[in-house]
């Protein structure tokens, strides 16, 4: 049976995105975006969807969460062999999401990948809970396992190896940054006329902003 969802006919009417409002610098904007999603109290406003091209073209994408933004780009950490590291290893670009429905609102990125200094992925790892130390340890991200209490003995075996000690950061574990080429910022509007303003970086490291259909 051929079965539709319901238009729930939903308005969006809280805001509207203009050109003064957003400015020249897409950056900028971002962060003025992300601190009012923090500020919202939204449901995990730092969640991402990272997608990422695979063998013969074939897409995926899963969500992440941002861990560093700043003039660089967008930052997350990962297991180096898991499906996305090895699909932007061999396909070094990406595209990124940010949906804060709560507050009509959504930003795509598009560009290159890079993976962070071993210094910068030290850094962050040491300031990780010490569970999730464990667990970058123990979980052979997006291989096949028997089961959950294969994890779960290898993270008693790793509690014992590290008792009253600090835990490394596993050679296989690090950042990615998504360095932006490409950002587009969507404001929901009534009549499904939303605001869409891209940013498109320039040769010379400018940004060329643009108002999209929606």
């Amino acid at each position: 049976m051929d079965q539709r969802i319901s238009d729930l006919r939903r308005e969006y009417s809280l805001r509207g995105l203009s050109e003064a409002a957003a400015g020249s610098d897409p950056l900028a904007l971002f962060q003025r975006w992300l601190d009012e999603a923090l500020q919202a109290d939204l449901v995990d406003p730092t969640a991402m969807t990272l997608a990422t091209v695979g063998a013969g073209g074939q897409p995926s994408a899963r969500t992440v969460l941002l861990k560093g933004f700043d003039e660089r780009g967008f930052v997350f950490h990962t297991n180096l062999r898991s499906r996305k590291a090895r699909e932007m290893e061999s396909h070094p670009r990406a595209a990124l999401v940010f949906l804060w429905a709560g507050l009509d609102r959504q930003v795509r990125v598009e560009g290159p990948t890079e993976r962070l200094s071993e210094e910068e992925s030290d850094a962050h790892f040491a300031s990780r809970p010490r569970g999730a130390q464990l667990g970058a340890w123990a979980s052979e991200q997006s291989e096949v396992i028997a089961g959950r209490e294969v994890l779960e003995a290898q993270v008693r075996l790793l509690e014992g190896k590290y008792r009253g000690q600090e835990i490394p950061r596993p050679p296989h574990w690090g950042g990615i940054r998504v360095v932006p080429g490409v950002l587009e910022f969507w404001q929901g509007r009534p009549n499904r006329l939303h605001d869409r303003l891209r940013f498109t970086r320039q040769g010379d490291g400018t940004w060329l902003r643009e108002r999209l259909a929606p």
